[in-house]
């Protein structure tokens, strides 16, 4: 039994991240891809002796893919996802209370994304790995039906032949190419040129700009923040069914939010191969600061297009940050 425990675990330790993040685009939240790793990891090792050989990451897939379809099939709601896919943008405050009945889609820290194995994809892919993670993919893909989104993950994203797929999910090649064609379809709506723009690492332009954008939060500078972003900007705050579009609207809610606390501290982290920041709020003068929000950011050029503001502090853990700044964090000029 113990060869066969450390047998599993140097086959299956490789893959642990990626199927993490397979588990992630399916279900478009973290901590139940955190579970349904767990999972998977326990129904694999209970059906270890049973390994016939072959692909061992594929076998693991297998068992990954059919847990996430009965995670959500067993939801409510099979989707996660962002106010801005909900309904229009508002011309109002949000409401005094946020949309906590709903399940929102979840960022996923750059930390989690380190080191994994055939991170380049497959030659039959359609997207790249970075273009897989960015939010605003991941949040398309959560309006797919549970089996469609698996064949796009499983074809497009990981780069499988439709026959492949078909062995996995059940059923025909045909029918996995007719449900890849729905789910390419309604990317498309979301992407008329077939496909998300390819975010690269930020440039020495751009990471001035994150500069400024801490700044500007850290020193309450309304005009500096507003001047950061795009005419047509988004801001989307989760759990809050509003959203705003344009830099006016996004000022006016601003210049109102701010009012509300007295002091904000920023912490540059990474999101969906996005840079993100994570904020802490002080609620009165000389009290501790700490967690708010996450903030992921949509780069267009020297400007920014989209602010998604996760309101949960939860997600602190998660990122590896405290919920609480310590006192000695120095304060910055």
């Amino acid at each position: 039994m113990k060869t066969s425990n450390q047998a599993f675990e140097r086959l299956s330790e490789p893959f642990r991240r990626e199927i993490k993040l397979h588990c992630y685009r399916m279900m478009g939240s973290l901590h139940e891809a955190e579970d349904l790793v767990q999972e998977t990891w326990l129904r694999a090792w209970r059906s270890f002796e049973s390994f016939e050989g072959g692909s061992f990451r594929a076998w693991l897939y297998r068992i990954a893919t059919n847990a996430c379809l009965n995670a959500l099939a067993s939801r409510k709601h099979a989707e996660r996802l962002l106010p801005d896919q909900l309904g229009p943008a508002s011309l109002t405050m949000p409401a005094e209370a946020p949309a906590t009945e709903v399940a929102w889609l979840e960022p996923y820290p750059d930390s989690d994304l380190e080191g994994i194995v055939n991170e380049a994809p497959h030659p039959e892919a359609r997207y790249s790995s970075r273009e897989a993670v960015q939010l605003a993919f991941v949040a398309g893909i959560q309006q797919l039906p549970p089996r469609q989104r698996a064949a796009l993950m499983l074809c497009d994203v990981l780069g499988w032949a439709s026959a492949e797929a078909a062995a996995l999910l059940g059923g025909s090649t045909a029918s996995i190419n007719s449900a890849l064609q729905r789910a390419r379809e309604t990317l498309s709506r979301r992407y008329p040129d077939g496909r998300p723009l390819e975010a690269a690492r930020p440039d020495a332009a751009q990471q001035e700009l994150l500069g400024r954008y801490l700044h500007a939060w850290e020193g309450h500078d309304l005009d500096g923040f507003v001047a950061l972003l795009k005419e047509d900007a988004t801001a989307i705050m989760p759990p809050w069914l509003e959203w705003y579009a344009g830099r006016r609207a996004i000022q006016s809610f601003f210049e109102a939010a701010w009012k509300t606390c007295s002091g904000l501290r920023l912490v540059r982290t990474a999101a969906n191969r996005q840079p993100a920041f994570a904020v802490y709020e002080r609620s009165e003068a000389g009290g501790r600061w700490t967690a708010h929000s996450i903030h992921v950011l949509t780069l267009d050029a020297d400007e920014i297009s989209t602010m998604t503001l996760f309101v949960e502090p939860r997600l602190f853990e998660a990122f590896g940050l405290p919920s609480i700044l310590p006192d000695a964090h120095p304060p910055r000029r």
